[in-house]
């Protein structure tokens, strides 16, 4: 470490006292415990207030949407519904070249999205016996986007690109208004190269409502998906509970980075500032064997907040981050398990080989350079994941999510002989002689 460097780490460490950001050199099973949960709001407290907004929605339709968007977002509209006239002018507003990007994104989500589809296989389990499982797209899916004053583009390419390669017939989203009644260009771009059919100016958890149940304007769905604030993924537990499906329990965003000295501080730094933008409940983890390489991240915090201090989130979210030593990287990766991070960052040697012992993540990022920045906008996977360590159970979205699986089967003469008294056996022993019978008459009936 140079003198310079020895300088500011001096000032550092007064800095560390007053921004409260936590250092972790010796875990106990305390410590464990504190890194691995989440902060979050009482359920029950955003409950007592989501709940009055679902209910509205459900009994009172447009005029209670058009109510909470006075209230929360102080817009009146005059339609609920983005025209068609909008859809033109608004991506004509929009520079050419982040047109491109915003295409060229697509087309490596989509990408990666086709391959996974599954090739149908039959399977003879006995002679005359066939079975065999087919993909049918869920008919109707809702896409939340976040908007307003962070208008999140990305999350439509995210959700709606996998929704038009499942072959969704009806795909809708719902994002909130700008001040001026508007949405953002960007969105209204990303939802017209993704195929989407029809877009509402209705945000927060009364959208969330609106696609659930359905209203004069907003047609009922069967699969709700995208992030949002608090009140948002409160509301789509509770419609859940009226058998609405989601696609994620989703929480605040969270980044779990692995690295030792190979990593540059620098990059580690700013995949931790750039996660804690997404608010100030952000989770963020630094989990390395290098006593120097903490220090010089704290060091590389401190000077890149300087460039970043327009936006007001972060210092509160640094006060947050854990930083953490470890002896080895086989306790780092036992301690990222254990947290089951929504992304994972391995900045180490041998990143590769490391990776292979990933049991719980929502999505990995193998080296010194792959930002998670990639995977949230443009590498082709997709950046909706599992939170709050959901990911131990729980895949991010892809494909299968916009999918149902149908399983078929089929049996010759020949194969209900082969496996009808397997099945009388089974039913008699469950006491259950119908199910015996539809077999028997069958076997007797010599057709």
């Amino acid at each position: 470490m140079s003198v310079r460097d020895v300088f500011w780490l001096k000032i550092l460490m007064v800095t560390l006292i007053e921004a409260n950001m936590k250092v972790y050199k010796r875990i106990t099973s305390d410590d464990l415990r504190s890194l691995v949960v989440r902060p979050v709001t009482s359920l029950a407290e955003l409950e007592a207030k989501v709940n009055p907004i679902v209910s509205a929605v459900r009994e009172q339709g447009d005029a209670a949407i058009r109510h909470f968007t006075r209230e929360f977002d102080q817009v009146e509209l005059n339609s609920l519904e983005v025209t068609t006239e909008e859809k033109i002018q608004g991506p004509s507003q929009l520079d050419e070249s982040l047109k491109g990007a915003i295409k060229q994104a697509k087309e490596n989500i989509q990408r990666f999205h086709e391959a996974q589809r599954e090739k149908q296989v039959d399977i003879e389990t006995m002679l005359g016996v066939h079975c065999w499982r087919q993909s049918v797209p869920i008919k109707k899916v809702g896409l939340y986007i976040p908007g307003g004053n962070a208008p999140l583009f990305s999350t439509v390419l995210m959700l709606a690109v996998p929704a038009m390669v499942a072959g969704c017939s009806e795909i809708i989203i719902c994002t909130p208004p700008q001040k001026d009644g508007t949405i953002h260009p960007a969105i209204l771009y990303a939802a017209e190269i993704s195929e989407v059919h029809r877009i509402f100016k209705i945000g927060g958890a009364q959208a969330i409502a609106a696609m659930a149940y359905g209203t004069e304007t907003v047609p009922q769905v069967f699969k709700i998906f995208g992030p949002g604030n608090q009140y948002v993924a409160a509301a789509k537990q509770l419609v859940n509970r009226d058998g609405i499906a989601i696609d994620l329990f989703a929480g605040p965003s969270e980044v779990l980075i692995l690295a030792d000295d190979s990593a540059n501080p620098a990059f580690v730094a700013a995949d931790l500032l750039a996660q804690a933008e997404h608010g100030t409940d952000s989770h963020c983890l630094l989990v390395t064997t290098s006593n120097a390489l903490l220090y010089q991240v704290q060091l590389q915090i401190e000077k890149q907040l300087t460039s970043l201090s327009g936006n007001r989130h972060l210092q509160k979210s640094v006060d947050n981050f854990c930083l953490v030593l470890v002896k080895d990287m086989e306790d780092g990766i036992a301690l990222s398990n254990l947290y089951a991070p929504e992304h994972l960052i391995i900045s180490t040697h041998n990143a590769m080989g490391i990776s292979s012992k990933v049991e719980n993540a929502g999505s990995v990022f193998i080296g010194h350079h792959t930002p998670v920045s990639l995977g949230d906008y443009a590498s082709g996977t997709n950046h909706t994941l599992p939170t709050n360590g959901s990911a131990v159970a729980y895949s991010g979205v892809s494909l299968d999510s916009f999918l149902k699986k149908i399983t078929f089967q089929q049996a010759t003469v020949q194969g209900l002989q082969n496996i009808g008294g397997i099945v009388t056996q089974m039913a008699i022993a469950e006491q259950l002689p119908a199910h015996a019978n539809a077999v028997a008459v069958r076997l007797k009936s010599g057709e």
